[in-house]
């Protein structure tokens, strides 16, 4: 079977995730990609913090049996083609033939990132409500859960009443001015995927960034109990971070590099 005669067709079974298949004639899904954003679903970060503005991450997947055939670039043409985003990000392994398609499209090395997993199991619970506890003069700690409608800052979450849904975010304020902040949202697997802590430049060193993220490894046990461990990716020329993560009792699982596409 040629790769001409596979649909490349657009799927609403993703709300609020865009995604689509290859199709063969029986039926039989070859391929697969979808888009997600960079940062929370929602939540419109600082411009200072964002890791790249207006970018959403690909997934992009064909099977085994059905590649070599021109699928992933039909894919990869149906998202240029059909997406408002103006960069496209993924990340991949050293190697590859993930980084040789994203080399052959156009695809622009941005930095190596690693993955870090944090286990509740091994976390000294008593440990960590010392550091939220501990408090930082002239701040002060909040925290917000529940699903983050479309468009919501920091500052909007923080000035709403919490409610169920899927995110947890911590922030710390000087006098109602955001300085620092948190954020995970929890996967339908019993995993949490944390972005953050990001502290704004005024209010950098004095130890926020640990502050807001010992809250939030806290009160995300504490909404939500079945998870068992939090994922993180951080960029692997960022030392300060990359040891805050240690501090805490995140540690590496693996190593990736993130490739980027402007579109616009």
């Amino acid at each position: 079977m040629t790769e001409c005669m596979i649909d490349i067709v657009a799927t609403p079974d993703h709300p609020g995730v865009p995604w689509w298949q290859a199709v063969t004639p029986d039926g039989f899904v070859a391929g697969v990609a979808g888009l997600r954003p960079t940062g929370p679903h929602g939540l419109l970060l600082p411009p200072a913090l964002c890791v790249t503005p207006c970018a959403a991450d690909l997934n992009l997947y064909v099977e085994p049996q059905w590649r070599r055939r021109g699928i992933g670039s039909r894919l990869l043409a149906a998202v240029r083609a059909q997406t408002t985003e103006r960069h496209l990000a993924v990340e991949v392994a050293a190697g590859t033939p993930a980084e040789a398609f994203c080399l052959r499209h156009g695809f622009r090395h941005a930095r190596t990132v690693r993955h870090d997993l944090l286990a509740y199991a091994d976390v000294h619970r008593a440990w960590l409500g010392e550091l939220v506890d501990a408090g930082h003069r002239g701040y002060r700690l909040t925290c917000w859960s529940g699903d983050v409608p479309p468009d919501s800052s920091v500052a909007d979450l923080i000035g709403s009443p919490s409610r169920p849904g899927d995110t947890v975010l911590t922030v710390a304020d000087d006098g109602g001015d955001l300085a620092a902040y948190a954020v995970a949202v929890v996967d339908p697997r019993p995993r949490a995927r944390q972005y953050g802590p990001a502290v704004l430049p005024a209010h950098r060193g004095r130890r926020l960034g640990r502050w807001v993220n010992a809250a939030l490894i806290q009160r995300l046990r504490e909404v939500h109990p079945h998870v068992e461990e939090i994922e993180t990716v951080t960029p692997e020329d960022d030392a300060p971070l990359l040891a805050l993560r240690e501090h805490l009792g995140f540690r590496p699982v693996r190593r990736t590099r993130r490739y980027e596409l402007p579109l616009r």
